[in-house]
């Protein structure tokens, strides 16, 4: 799959990269995806949520009424989950969400995501640039030369550089990564996937290991 290289002020820069055919051109494991995604987001819960239950409520343990002759229902307690005030029944404990997916098919469900974003033609390939410092105008005029300021995008870098995850981290709508930090989540959430062209060969190192 041959893609056209772009500059990042939206100009081309004249020539092609071609994407392999083993990450952007599979058969797309949907439920490989579902696992990484829901590992994902389950890893993203603190799990510190917590309610009282009974015994745990502060409050007098005197029998609030008489056994029998009310003509309601007995009550032992003021702290039983039937009055207000009391405890809570069955509620959330602190608890750890995550769990154990296979690396290889966290690789899957990446390759399976990067070939429905090509089968879709929602790559675009930008030309190794780079910002002397960090300014998010510079970032939005890339943004609005490539025509994807009103689309969510995920920008591909081959290795972290400040100035431009600093100029892009304030826009609504965009992320800025790295080839090896990339996750089917960030990728299926994007509208676009631009990817820097020398991160291309850093996903290839990483994904076809």
């Amino acid at each position: 799959m041959n893609v056209a290289v772009v500059k990042y002020s939206g100009e081309d820069a004249g020539r092609k990269v071609s994407l392999s055919k083993d990450i952007f051109s599979i058969e797309p494991n949907d439920h490989a995806i579902y696992l990484d995604v829901k590992q994902y987001l389950a890893n993203q819960r603190q799990g510190t949520h917590k309610s009282k239950e009974r015994a745990e409520i502060v409050g007098s343990t005197r029998k609030i009424k008489k056994q029998k002759g009310t003509g309601t229902a007995r009550a032992g307690s003021i702290k039983s989950p039937l009055f207000r005030g009391g405890g809570r029944a069955f509620g959330p404990r602190p608890r750890d969400y995550s769990f154990k997916v296979n690396k290889k098919v966290k690789t899957l469900a990446r390759v399976s995501a990067l070939s429905y974003k090509a089968k879709d033609k929602a790559i675009s390939v930008i030309e190794d640039f780079s910002f002397d410092a960090p300014k998010t105008k510079s970032y939005l005029a890339m943004l609005d030369s490539m025509s994807l300021s009103d689309k969510k995008t995920l920008l591909v870098l081959p290795e972290s550089q400040a100035n431009i995850v600093l100029s892009g981290r304030n826009i609504q709508n965009t992320k800025v990564t790295t080839a090896e930090q990339l996750n089917t989540y960030d990728v299926l959430n994007a509208d676009n996937l631009m990817l820097v062209e020398s991160s291309i060969e850093k996903l290839e190192k990483t994904l076809l290991k």
